[in-house]
């Protein structure tokens, strides 16, 4: 057959490169980087053949799956399928109200454009306050100390990486992420050229990641101490008078409460904490303060810990304090094409962020942005009484594996009345599932960034056209997702789409603030996700269209990152809240954190791998294949101590759970301190994932303790979780 070349965009992460497949027919028989991207200028991560190993997957589910009399997950049509669901959730519904039903949306749907638009709509008509998402897992802390700040869960400063000549980078390993909430394609080569221009790359971090390998310095840390560490670098530049806003300090409200809040934080008080020499401290203080052009960047490390809301705002702190927010090589806004409420400048004024709403049934923790923390859904599920949790729906994701003390959880699906799921495996999660409703392969979708292109280093806009046609008998993603829309607003199994679909593109338009009638016009006759597109373009900052895009194949480059306060800030004062209540109040907990004794007990991080950042890509052979991935990292000194071998294996106990994984001594992590990475565990019955059970791994998650949250942002504390260590000297299975 004759071979044709088609260009798009990689949905695995959040570097979004630009891909050249080949295909012959139905066979994609090459993929490579797209040298003329205008982003990613052909650089491409191993991820990247993960595209067509999906694509063949023999275990991707193609047809619905409903479970039998028997008890098994067997083939159904489309209306067989709805009609259990419909049947399922109105049944729970019935007897419990719309609360009873809960919602978790998984990571891989802030890469799926037909989720971005369309998940939202389904989530208003279930109606449920009983909302999960993977953020709680991931990046809550730095969504809610950016709402406070700036007004917006997005409104995120990202490092001006192509024009820094000094980045500090706390808890993250962007050549493994390949970025985290900084869409920045080559990371490797980025860092490098701030080296090669006389700049410094400075990371603390409790391992020497890949990142660190290609850093001017790396300082260890004691897990959950980063916002220490940062409450000290402040405190030095009030101290010796290195605070330099300069014209930021006429749009902060709140810059003199400051200073006595890091007054008990000096470098000398938090360097036993952090493990790091008062000395350090007050030199990389110092060197932040002196460069040019700087940024700090933290991220899932940062996080995924007790205080990690006050970290992300520190973080922001200090671009502030050193006069590096918001100009060229500093921490800037993106400018997005499409999708941000933020796009256009306003006088900065705005409503701010609402949190607390709700709260969790049984824990009484706090809704944030529509949602409540995921380390609650087991016990709302688990606790009988009034509101407790009967259904889930799950969209693309897999909690059984990625939510804190997951053994529970997975009791807990166990006992739900009834659940449905979206996705395109039975993994760990849908495994529980009444009904599997499939997704559709990366390569028979059309692709754009809303969520990741509102992070960018560099204003883009790069939309993807399908590849290949939908195969025989699959459905559109968008119009399943409205098709469960209907069912939980209770208009049936056979709800009209269509009429869903102009729902949602009138919305579209009339929130754009213009006549919704001849936008709608414009676009005609576009219908699903590419006509929301196309309306977002044409109301965005650079009026473009979606004709404009499909006509640039390689994508269309809008210029690099602009100042744009304090147009882009939506607080009611108009101007950056650096002292919002809520984070002043919890300071004085992380006072306390500093008369903690040294217990010297080992503690668990996670780790970030270039290849796996999500579980399901362990079914991908590409993507597995090699030397084993999933081993405990122990510092010689610990495994010593612990009577420890190099490949042998450990077990690992926590408060909540324990695992066995194989051990790898290695002096590129701490002493006092183990990792684990996340995603693996897939060694349990009723799974169709005959690679990933090849390559089973320890579920790290079985260690993390449901009850330890960040009080703020509700995320789940799961670095420096406390463990202890013995040999496995025998095959006996962990205790149940």
């Amino acid at each position: 057959m004759e071979a044709t070349t088609a260009f798009r965009t990689c949905p695995f992460c959040e570097a979004t490169c630009g891909l050249e497949i080949v295909v012959e027919g139905d066979r994609v028989t090459r993929v490579r980087g797209d040298a003329d991207d205008v982003h990613s200028h052909g650089f491409l991560c191993p991820k990247a053949t993960g595209v067509k190993a999906l694509h063949e997957d023999p275990d991707r589910v193609r047809t619905p799956l409903v479970r039998d009399a028997s008890g098994r997950l067997a083939p159904a049509t489309w209306d067989e399928a709805f009609a259990a669901v419909d049947a399922g959730l109105s049944r729970v519904i019935a007897a419990g109200g719309r609360d009873a039903v809960a919602a978790y949306v998984g990571n891989p749907n802030a890469h799926n454009l037909d989720s971005m638009v369309y998940g939202p709509a389904l989530l208003r008509a279930l109606g449920s306050k009983n909302v999960y998402t993977a953020s709680t897992v991931d990046q809550m802390p730095k969504q809610v100390s950016c709402g406070l700040m700036f007004g917006g869960g997005l409104t995120v400063p990202v490092p001006d990486v192509d024009r820094c000549e000094h980045l500090l980078i706390l808890g993250a390993n962007p050549l493994a992420s390949n970025g985290s909430l900084l869409t920045a394609p080559d990371m490797r080569g980025r860092l490098r050229a701030i080296r090669a221009r006389g700049g410094k790359v400075v990371v603390f971090d409790p391992r020497r990641s890949r990142t660190a390998e290609e850093a001017s310095e790396h300082h260890f840390i004691r897990p959950g101490t980063d916002a220490l560490l940062l409450f000290a670098l402040v405190h030095v530049l009030f101290e010796e008078g290195l605070t330099a806003p300069g014209t930021l300090a006429d749009l902060c409200e709140g810059l003199d409460a400051l200073e006595p809040l890091a007054a008990p934080f000096a470098p000398e008080a938090v360097a036993p904490a952090c493990e790091i020499a008062a000395a350090q401290i007050r030199r990389v203080a110092r060197e932040l303060a002196a460069a040019p052009r700087a940024a700090v960047y933290g991220r899932i490390g940062t996080c995924t810990q007790e205080f990690g809301t006050l970290a992300s705002w520190l973080v922001d702190v200090l671009n502030v304090l050193t006069g590096n927010l918001d100009r060229p090589g500093g921490a800037m806004f993106t400018r997005a094409a499409a999708g941000s409420r933020t796009a256009h400048d306003g006088d900065g004024r705005g409503r701010g962020i609402r949190m607390g709403r709700w709260h969790s049934r049984v824990r009484g923790l706090p809704e944030a942005f529509g949602e409540l923390p995921v380390a609650c859904l087991a016990e709302e599920i688990d606790t009988p009484g009034e509101g407790q949790v009967r259904a889930l729906l799950t969209l693309a994701g897999n909690p059984a594996r990625s939510a804190p003390n997951s053994a529970r959880l997975e009791r807990a699906l166990e006992s739900l009345d009834f659940m449905v799921s979206v996705d395109v495996y039975v993994n760990e999660t849908t495994r529980h599932a009444d009904v599997v409703l499939p997704g559709v392969s990366p390569l028979e979708k059309a692709h754009y960034d809303l969520a990741l292109l509102q992070l960018s280093v560099r204003n883009v806009a790069n939309y993807s056209p399908p590849v290949l046609a939908l195969s025989e008998g699959a459905q559109p993603e968008w119009r399943t997702l409205l098709r469960l829309a209907g069912v939980a607003a209770g208009q049936g199994p056979d709800a009209d789409v269509d009429a869903f679909d102009d729902l949602v593109a009138f919305e579209i338009a009339r929130r754009a603030g213009a006549d919704p009638a001849p936008l709608l016009e414009a676009v005609a006759p576009r219908r699903g996700p590419e006509r929301a597109l196309d309306l977002m373009l044409r109301t965005g900052p650079y009026e473009l269209t979606l004709d404009d895009l499909e006509a640039a194949p390689h994508g269309i480059d809008l210029g690099p990152l602009e100042p744009r306060l304090p147009g882009v800030l939506r607080t009611p004062s108009g101007r950056i809240e650096l002292a919002p209540a809520p984070i002043v109040e919890d300071v004085p907990r992380l006072r306390a954190a500093l008369a903690r004794p040294a217990n010297g007990q080992l503690v668990l991080v996670g780790r970030r791998q270039l290849r796996s950042n999500n579980s399901w890509m362990h079914n991908l052979e590409p993507l597995v294949k090699g030397p084993d991935r999933c081993t405990m990292h122990v510092h010689p000194t610990d495994a010593e101590r612990c009577g420890l071998q190099d490949g042998g294996r450990a077990r690992v106990t926590s408060a909540a759970g324990t695992v066995d994984a194989p051990v790898e001594i290695t002096d590129a992590i701490m002493p006092g301190v183990v990792s684990l990475p996340h995603g693996w565990g897939h060694d349990v019955d009723g799974v169709e994932l005959r690679v990933a059970t090849r390559h089973a791994g320890a579920n790290s998650n079985l260690l993390a303790d449901e009850t330890q949250v960040d009080p703020l942002s509700g995320n789940a504390v799961l670095n420096g979780i406390p463990v202890e260590l013995a040999p496995v000297h025998d095959a006996a299975p962990v205790p149940a």
